[in-house]
Formats: structure tokens, sequence, C-alpha cells
């Protein structure tokens, strides 16, 4: 990663990258990924670390889960405990906790897990675990492997035994947006956000290109909270947007739980993030973009089990299954669903590329020319700071 942009992301993030879109660092195919359709899956090029021994035969193998936020949040902690809960069938034992805060408070819970559990790899899953608290403990334990879920492993000045992982959600939301596109009666659909960085920017523009791709008069509204989790602001952000004509809406939060309560409320309809939100609202929920870490954690512990290398980039789409999309509501109708799997398609057979130019932002200024594209793994979309035509807000 670039030194700027990951100074960039300590100042203005917890831990977006994984509370969101999030930010695309390969440069190569990812860990699952295929180097063409058909071969068998390459590992991602790169320097690979020596995992610790595997355990022997009959020995209980420990992996601890770290959450910065409750289990059940219906978002960011939900997802990731729900790929942690697919190892259970793996030999392994699986130690948890949760609302742990990004403070000294996480360094004392990875010490307990290490010396009280015998855990020997560490899933610290909030973004401001990184930096210093995962780097302190993995040169402090340098036969425990930890494995974060961001951009920020920098393989000049980190520990081997520290790698990262993360996924292009942003082709669940490009989908999603479609959906949102095709149901709208308004065209005006309401996005509630957290902070106007680079990784959450880029799911309100690929949502809204997604829509603008089905339905060109479609606009979309975003609000900016301020911070990942603050569900009076959020529902305040909800209301005005509906106020003000949206009538689907979705969220870039830790837990987009009050903003599709809040829509059900008001009888609109909202797409979800990170987890479903199905269950919280029976009428208007039409699908979402959801993390499908069961892949990632699967294949690190087959790896480790086996005591073989393991990659320090981990990256991946649809394609390598690392998103997907939550089943389509009732509201959804055929031709939307078509458009959308007609979309998810060309993802999976890679003929898919978002932000393709002429593209102009909501200025009116050309962001991308004429001819020019940036596919999902271009690192140019790494610094992305602007919102596209047909997005009304603002990034300062």
């Amino acid at each position: 990663m670039h030194t700027t942009f990951q100074a960039l992301l300590r100042m203005h993030s917890r831990r977006a990258l994984c509370s969101g879109f999030g930010v695309a660092l390969a440069l190569t195919a990812g860990f699952l990924g295929c180097s063409k359709k058909g071969d068998a899956p390459a590992p991602m090029a790169g320097d690979s670390a020596a995992a610790p021994a595997a355990p022997a035969p009959g020995k209980p193998f420990t992996v601890g889960f770290i959450y910065v936020g409750s289990k059940s949040d219906y978002g960011y902690n939900q997802a990731h405990a729900e790929g942690a809960k697919t190892l259970a069938g793996m030999g392994v034992k699986l130690r948890e906790e949760e609302n742990v805060p990004e403070t000294l408070a996480v360094q004392k819970t990875m010490e307990s897990m290490i010396n009280l559990d015998g855990a020997t790899v560490l899933f610290p899953t909030s973004f401001g675990y990184f930096d210093p608290h995962i780097l302190k403990m993995a040169e402090k334990y340098p036969t425990v492997t930890f494995l974060h879920c961001g951009g920020l492993y920098d393989e000049k000045k980190h520990p081997k035994n520290v790698g990262s992982y993360f996924g292009y959600i942003d082709e669940a939301e490009y989908v999603a947006g479609i959906v949102a596109g095709l149901t709208t009666k308004t065209n005006k659909l309401g996005f509630v956000a957290a902070k106007a960085i680079p990784q959450v920017l880029r799911n309100i523009n690929s949502y809204t290109l997604g829509a603008r791709s089905v339905n060109p008069k479609v606009t979309m509204n975003v609000i900016f909270t301020g911070d990942w989790a603050l569900p009076v602001k959020e529902a305040e952000a909800s209301n005005s947007l509906i106020d003000q004509g949206a009538d689907v809406l979705t969220a870039h939060v830790d837990s987009p739980k009050v903003v599709i309560e809040t829509a059900e409320h008001r009888g609109i309809f909202s797409t979800g993030y990170h987890a479903s939100q199905a269950a919280l609202a029976p009428k208007g929920y039409l699908t979402g973009a959801e993390w499908n870490w069961e892949v990632v954690y699967k294949a690190y512990i087959e790896k480790i089990q086996k005591g073989e290398p393991w990659e320090h980039l981990v990256r991946g789409g649809f394609k390598e299954g690392f998103v997907k999309m939550a089943p389509y509501g009732a509201a959804v109708s055929d031709a939307a669903k078509a458009k959308a799997e007609e979309a998810k398609k060309k993802f999976l057979d890679g003929t898919m590329v978002i932000y393709a130019g002429p593209l102009k932002d909501n200025t009116g200024k050309e962001v991308i020319a004429a001819g020019a594209q940036h596919p999902q793994r271009d690192i140019a979309l790494e610094s992305m700071a602007y919102l596209v035509d047909g997005v009304k807000g603002s990034v300062h």
C-alpha cells in the first residue's frame, strides 16, 4: 500500500477497510483467484510466511476471533462471527471475544487468548486493532499468526507472522444498486454513510452507478454521520432522506440495523450491508451486499493446519466467493432480478468494469477520461476522493 494512503486511512478510519467496501490492494489474482477461467486456484504473488507448525494429531488447535462490537449487530461484527462459526467442524477450538475496544484492551485480550487458551492463530477483525496493537503482539509472539481484516500489511516493515485479507464488496453494491434502480418509484435513493473516505465513497459510487446503469433518472442523496456507530444520527439521517423523497435506503456503517428498521417503519424499501438484515424488514428488504468470510477463514486454517505457507495479502470478489448477495425480497421484480444476475455474471467472468470513462463527478469534473478504465484491482481506486454524477452530497 502506498505510504500516503496508509496515513490517510489511519487518520480517518477505525477499520473502514473492513467496515465497508473497502479498498482493493491486490495487484494479482488473489488468494483463491485464478489466472484464467477454468484454471486451478492460484495463490497471490508476493511474499509468503512460514506458518507455525501444525498441531500434532489430537492436540487442540485454538483459533481466536476478536470483535469490536456485538456478534449479533446485524452488521460488520456479525459477518465475521458467522464466518468464524464455520470453522467449528474443522477440528479447531474457537475462542471469541466481543465488544473489545481499539485500545490496550485488545492487546490484553490477545495475550489472554495466547497464554491462557493456547491460541496459535488470531483474527483481530477491527481495522483499528492493527497499529500499534497487532504489530506489538506479533513481535512479542513470533510463533503466533495474526491475520487482520484490512490492507495495512507492508512486507518491508511488518512482522512476517502478520497477514491481511479483504474483498471487493463494491461489486455486490453495484448489483444491489441495479435492484434499487429498478424498484424505486420516486427515482430518489438514500445512503447513510459514516465517513467520506475512499472505501466508503467507492461503495456509494458503485451503488449509484449500478442504479443509473438501468435507470438514468435515479439520483442518490448521501448523508455522512461522522462515525461508524451513531444510532441516533443514523435514525435522523434515515428520516431526513425519506422526508426528501427517497424510497430506497442503504448504508455503510457498522450496523445498518437502525437504517433498515427506519425504512421498514416508514414503509419504503431498503438494501443491506455486511450481513443479512432481511429479518428486520420482511416487506421492504430487497437484497444486500454481504461478506462471505467463511471462504477466507477456511482457506487460511486449512493451510495452517497442514503447515503450508500462507499469503500475506488475500483479496477477492464474487469470482473468489469473498462476497455474495442476500436473497431477493418479495418486492423485487423478475426484470430487476434478471438485470442483477446479468451484472453478477459479468463480475464472475471478469468482463465487468465499474469505473470506465468518460465519468464525471457530481461537480462536473471529469474523473475518468473517455477510453480509460480502472478495473477492480487498479490501485488508483484506493485514493477515490469524489462522488459520481448523480450523487447529491459533498466529500468536504
